[in-house]
Formats: C-alpha cells, structure tokens, sequence
C-alpha cells in the first residue's frame, strides 16, 4: 500500500543514511522497522500470548466457587467473631 507520512527532517536523513550503508531501499528499512517495533510491543506484554487460553476453566472456578459458597455457609455466627 502506498501512503504519505510526515518525519522529521534529520530523521529522515539518519533513515536515509542508515538504509544506505545497509544497500537497501528507505522503504526496505522502514517496512523492517515497523515491523520489529510491532513485533518488540507483542514481546512486552507476555501476559497477552496466554490471553483466552485459560478460559476452559471458566466451569471449574464456577465449580470451586460454589464448593467455598456452601461451605462458608455452614460456619455458625458465633465462629466468625
């Protein structure tokens, strides 16, 4: 996809210059660096890779929450104090 984007002039330049001293184009490198810095923002959060995986669970904590519910039910007032 073709777009405009507006950089500031000396990065520009640092861009320009990097891109050639590694022989490839300003878009090879822009491309390379957009993709690292989106793929370096999925790294920072590790917790997201595991995001949904623990939803077969769901059932079991509803399990278990109703087992704590029915045996807290059974503690006398008197107990609590």
């Amino acid at each position: 996809m073709k777009t405009t984007l507006e950089i500031p002039d000396a990065l520009f330049r640092r861009a320009k210059s990097a891109a050639a001293e590694r022989g490839i184009s300003l878009r090879a490198l822009v491309t390379e660096a957009l993709s690292d810095k989106l793929m370096a923002g999925a790294r920072e959060k590790p917790w997201m890779q595991g995001f949904g995986k623990l939803r077969s669970l769901h059932k079991e904590t509803v399990r278990l929450n109703r087992i704590i519910e029915r045996e807290f039910g059974r503690i006398e007032p008197e107990d609590w104090k």
